[in-house]
């Protein structure tokens, strides 16, 4: 493990949600990256790099073959070798979507993900399910990207409740030294979201890597 905040959802699904019977959590180990935590200035487009750190630092602790996590340059490298990206964005402030990480985790890894692709917020309720089955068989972190809500986010489970579900959000967006669990959770940096608050005007990409945390 690195010097970065582990797991740091856990604790939050007690607080928030008495019955967890209907609660799907990402499973293993991962460590969360933000803005800045290398010392690297992403902020205002890093936002997809460190989510993706995030879910490369998961398939680290999940696999013993893999020892480091790609840096944002390596990321940026990898996509022009794929020829994705033309030259000059190595060393830009371009963002990465959910697409671009589907294909970083196959060059990397040979890991393969699913893009599940919503017109719009409204109709996140259609893949409720497939986000369920996702935790329930391969246990990884998620990618969550947009257009309008153009904010990448992590999404370590999904609670399905009697009136909406709930998305549990890591965000890669904070900006300082490394804090607890309790001070992220308490400052809404790792939250439950409900599927009714995302942006009705935004269409979502989320990439699902297939790939089992060891312990499944």
């Amino acid at each position: 493990m690195s010097n970065l905040t582990s797991n740091v959802h856990q604790g939050l699904e007690v607080r928030i949600f008495s019955e967890n019977q209907n609660t799907f959590l990402v499973r293993g180990n991962y460590e969360y990256f933000h803005y800045l935590c290398d010392g690297f200035d992403d902020r205002g487009w890093g936002c997809g790099y460190r989510t993706l750190q995030t879910i490369c630092s998961w398939i680290k602790n999940n696999n013993d073959r893999y020892e480091t996590v790609p840096s944002i340059r390596d990321i940026q490298e990898t996509l022009v070798l794929m020829e994705d990206k033309p030259t000059s964005f190595i060393g830009s402030k371009q963002w990465i979507g959910s697409f671009e990480v589907c294909l970083v985790l196959e060059q990397l890894y040979g890991i393969p993900s699913k893009i599940c692709h919503v017109n719009r917020g409204s109709e996140l309720t259609t893949i409720v399910d497939t986000l369920k089955n996702h935790f329930l068989k391969f246990g990884s972190p998620i990618m969550m990207g947009g257009d309008v809500d153009c904010s990448s986010k992590g999404i370590m489970g999904i609670h399905i409740g009697d009136s909406d579900a709930y998305l549990l959000i890591v965000d890669p967006h904070y900006v300082g030294k490394e804090q607890t669990k309790e001070f992220l959770q308490n400052k809404g940096w790792v939250k439950w979201q409900p599927l009714k608050e995302f942006l009705e005007s935004s269409f979502y990409n989320l990439c699902l890597p297939q790939v089992k945390c060891k312990d499944l």
